[in-house]
């Protein structure tokens, strides 16, 4: 947590030059787990849920095509996507108040995070810039 908050601190600063590929999001399906890695070193690690049942998350390699601080799914009745980050048409990394959830397959197909880590996350991919995260999604 603290390393995050310092690589944080310092990409805000101005203080890292980015790359291709600087920041990767690594989603691990079977282990419903993200892993953050920043210049080839893992950084963070955080649990995630993915499609439940009879939904899917997609896998490959990815880039954010949108971002949004707030954004209400106009899919699925208005819920709320905080700090959501769109990789594959509608689907997106985002915030997500059924934090119990967490860890275990629960979505309609999106990359589910607790709300403090999908702030992390925009944070950034806003500051290494969309062109320089990939999104790697697999099982």
């Amino acid at each position: 947590m603290i390393r995050l908050l310092f690589a944080v601190t310092l990409l805000v600063a101005g203080i890292g030059h980015a790359s291709a590929k600087t920041l990767v999001a690594d989603v691990d399906l079977s282990t419903q787990r993200l892993t953050i890695i920043y210049k080839g070193e893992p950084l963070a690690e955080w649990k995630v849920s993915t499609g439940r049942a009879g939904y899917r998350t997609p896998t490959g390699t990815f880039r954010p095509m949108r971002m949004y601080r707030e954004y209400f799914s106009k899919e699925y009745d208005g819920a709320p996507m905080p700090n959501a980050v769109f990789y594959d048409g509608g689907y997106a990394i985002h915030g997500s108040y059924e934090i119990g959830s967490l860890g275990a397959p629960a979505s309609h197909g999106c990359i589910r995070l607790h709300p403090a880590d999908a702030e992390k996350f925009f944070d950034l991919v806003l500051t290494v810039g969309a062109e320089n995260t990939e999104i790697s999604i697999r099982r």
